[in-house]
């Protein structure tokens, strides 16, 4: 996406709403989604738009750990080390992800390809070890399955793939 292409979308969400500094965390969530992250020029511009400090717009930022300020990998992986999960080997998943990836969760791999993040919980611990890529649940994960799956979305060359 090219500097004028980004700046076009920004503005796009930015006017999607109203004036109104309630709607910050909205049009942020909304760049997050777009973009993976919140660009400066993002925080900059919804500034401007709705009349308030950056300083205001980058406290909500930091505060959500859904958003965040510097940009994520095409693919998102999410590693759940929640009591089941961690009880059941997730840290085992996340020694090979760092293994297989070269980086350390709350990193971004050199190609850009994968994020890795630790989250405290998934939500699914009867499926105990729980792997979140892209919004796909891979469960009941053993370490050998790791590579198989991330081969799978580093070759998909879109975001997405199938349940393993």
């Amino acid at each position: 996406m090219t500097e004028s292409e980004q700046f076009s979308k920004i503005t796009e969400i930015i006017e999607a709403y109203p004036r109104d500094q309630r709607f910050a965390l909205a049009a942020m969530q909304d760049m997050q989604h777009a973009f993976n992250y919140i660009p400066e020029e993002g925080i900059a511009a919804l500034s401007e738009y709705l009349g308030c400090a950056q300083s205001q717009l980058y406290s909500m930022a930091t505060f959500y750990k859904a958003l965040s300020l510097t940009p994520k990998g095409e693919h998102i992986i999410k590693i759940c080390n929640g009591t089941a999960c961690h009880l059941r080997g997730s840290m085992n998943l996340v020694t090979e992800l760092k293994r297989d990836l070269g980086i350390e969760p709350g990193e971004t791999s050199e190609d850009g390809l994968f994020s890795l993040e630790l989250v405290n919980c998934l939500g699914s611990c009867a499926l105990a070890p729980v792997m979140l890529v892209d919004g796909v649940y891979h469960n009941k994960l053993r370490v050998e399955q790791v590579p198989g799956i991330i081969e799978m979305y580093a070759n998909a060359g879109a975001k997405g793939g199938e349940k393993a």
